[in-house]
């Protein structure tokens, strides 16, 4: 009783029917009027259907197995019902039949023959946690219906919203149940299978208490690595062990081959594939030696504008920016070309009319969420859930710089309100965790509203697949950082290989917020400027990994590190890292694999490079030009 008087009710609606006899649906004796509720109840989401009646006889149970012997017969009579809801009809809504026709029995006796129980029931109640739900059908018959399907092949009887709530109730499950559209049937919605890391937006990205977390491992260990990382891996190989066992330590490749089910298609080997290159050992040369430059000044920046605002020499410009990134006073402006949201040709009047223009667009889209009323919103839980999300998000958003430390900081409602507005421009994403560490450094540097949405907007075009629920975009960067490796240092690639280490999950913070959690504050501005440029050639970040790694590549074999220990260090580097020391690698292995002559085609493909020619965006004899201001003549453009 204590637990049911601590239970969260999330979700309820009367006037939800059952028929006992589907060819008489119109007989009110065989209907069976009930409340359908989702229920928070000692830390696990229910869903409770129970009869609307005065009393309950508690021999007359129904109990769902995967035999329909296993479940009893049932019929009650209609209760008035105390209020009508009106319900949007699903869009997706048709004709169609049950996926699995269960029959139901009357048992002899309520302490024989239970064959797997959803829960207790007594004359058509039942109840099931959520995460047992494999799938639900949706039908119409003038009403919506529901049938619910769950993982041990246990049906459970059709419930009928003669009055409307269908969907209502859909959108408050789905805060609890990522269901999507069945792609074989559109009468189907089932539990999605994928990672629910992304789904329920980066739970843990940002800091979290140890308490808690080898649980949150056990059943999400790809969220937990992000938000705690440092604390998991102290903890790994725990999660794997009862607390009333002899510590023991599960070995490596156990801990692996859960980590590999996180990102479904990494598992892969490569090399085995039909059709991959097997990249065998290459003499890359000795690494060319490379320096860096001063940033851009206000009158380097200045030097490169004609009468009519129009940016000069471009490739050039952008070279000295790659070389040195900007001085801080001419980001606001310079980062509106790099991001593309101002045109490199346009000129100031051009600017100010389109300036104009994104700014009527913008107040559109912010607008459209202001004006929700609360109302409009309780029925619209992805909003809701968004708003939440980005809430909780912005509130501990680099508070520890000045720009948006203290209460009531107006930087941090700056954030909430672009983040909100973004969902109105792309819905179908909204709001991920992670998205602020990507748009708190922008709005720094453009101190205005809207200015900084559509900088975002522009990032958020190269950054998308990474917050996308496929992660392919992670797929992608983990799969092609491997293949640099293999070519750079093959005995490292193997050493890392050996120690179940090969999916590179510890680069996957770097990857996917671009080091923003590596480096610091201003560290992190050079960085993206940087990268921004598009040189020395495509997926510069990736290089920027191999860098690092490589510095860090003899400490990690010399001390035999092992899987729990390569994780641990590579997240300790955080904070310490130098970004001009590994910016000047990365540019170095760049010219090093340009000048291979057998580069094979997967590398050339990654880093944009033409495999003929081996020509790429940045040539070494183009550097020593970059003290003129004008551009060299070696540069291909």
């Amino acid at each position: 009783m204590a637990a049911h008087a601590a239970s969260k009710v999330i979700f309820e609606q009367e006037g939800i029917f059952i028929h006992s006899n589907t060819e008489s649906a119109e007989d009110h004796d065989s209907l069976t009027a009930g409340l359908l509720r989702i229920l928070e109840k000692d830390g696990e989401t229910l869903v409770e259907y129970k009869p609307l009646e005065d009393t309950v006889d508690p021999s007359n149970m129904l109990c769902a197995g995967k035999d329909s012997s296993s479940v009893m017969a049932w019929t009650q009579s209609p209760r008035e019902q105390a209020h009508q809801l009106v319900e949007h009809q699903l869009s997706y809504e048709t004709e169609w039949d049950m996926i699995n026709t269960v029959s139901f029995k009357r048992k002899q006796s309520t302490s024989e023959g239970l064959a797997n129980p959803v829960h207790e029931r007594s004359k058509g109640a039942f109840s099931f946690n959520a995460g047992d739900l494999k799938s639900i059908t949706v039908k119409t018959k003038g009403w919506s219906c529901l049938v619910f399907h769950l993982k041990e092949d246990t049906g459970l009887p059709t419930l009928h919203f003669h009055q409307g709530g269908s969907e209502a109730f859909l959108d408050a499950l789905q805060r609890f149940v990522p269901l999507t559209q069945s792609p074989s049937d559109e009468s189907c919605l089932i539990v999605s299978s994928q990672n629910k890391a992304l789904s329920q937006s980066f739970e843990n990205l940002l800091d979290d208490a140890t308490f808690g977390l080898v649980q949150k491992f056990k059943i999400d260990p790809y969220t937990t690595t992000l938000g705690g990382f440092s604390k998991v891996t102290n903890y790994i190989f725990d999660a794997f062990r009862g607390p009333d066992l002899v510590p023991q330590q599960r070995p490596a490749e156990e801990v692996a081959h859960l980590l590999s089910e996180v990102i479904p298609g990494l598992e892969v080997n490569q090399q085995e594939e039909p059709g991959f290159e097997v990249i065998t050992r290459i003499d890359l040369g000795p690494r060319p030696e490379v320096r860096r430059r001063e940033p851009v000044s206000a009158e380097g920046w200045a030097v490169h504008m004609d009468a009519d605002g129009r940016v000069q020499n471009v490739p050039h410009l952008k070279e000295l920016i790659f070389k040195g990134g900007l001085c801080h006073a001419v980001r606001k402006e310079a980062w509106k070309f790099l991001l593309g949201y101002f045109p490199w040709d346009s000129t100031r009047e051009e600017r100010k009319s389109l300036q104009k223009w994104k700014t009527d667009e913008y107040f559109r889209m912010k607008l459209q969420w202001k004006s929700v009323s609360e109302e409009q919103e309780r029925r619209n839980s992805r909003l809701r859930d968004y708003r939440s999300l980005i809430e909780k998000d912005v509130n501990r958003t680099d508070r520890n710089n000045k720009f948006y430390e203290g209460p009531d900081n107006p930087g941090l409602i700056l954030l909430h309100d672009i983040l909100m507005t973004y969902c109105m421009y792309d819905f179908d994403l909204g709001y991920v965790q992670g998205m602020s560490d990507l748009l708190s450094p922008i709005l720094y540097v453009m101190e205005n509203e809207v200015d900084t949405f559509w900088c975002f907007v522009s990032f958020m075009e190269q950054m998308h697949q990474n917050f996308e629920e496929q992660m392919q975009g992670m797929k992608t960067q983990l799969i092609q950082l491997g293949t640099l490796l293999r070519l750079l240092d093959t005995t490292f690639w193997n050493y890392l290989e050996s120690q179940d280490s090969g999916y590179l999950y510890f680069c996957f913070r770097w990857l996917l917020i671009r080091f923003k959690r590596e480096l610091s504050f201003q560290d992190v501005l050079r960085l993206w400027e940087v990268m921004w440029t598009g040189l020395p050639c495509q997926n510069f970040h990736l290089l920027v990994c191999c860098a690092i790694l490589d510095s860090e590549k003899q400490k990690i074999m010399e001390e035999n590190y092992g899987f729990n220990e390569i994780l641990k260090h590579i997240n300790e580097l955080s904070m310490k890292l130098d970004i001009e020391e590994a910016l000047l690698k990365a540019e170095s292995i760049c010219l090093q694999i340009q000048s291979c002559k057998d580069l094979p085609s997967s590398v050339a493909e990654i880093l944009g490079f033409n495999a003929e020619s081996g020509h790429s965006k940045l040539e070494a004899s183009g550097f020593e030009a970059l003290d003129s201001p004008q551009p060299s003549s070696g540069w291909p453009w």
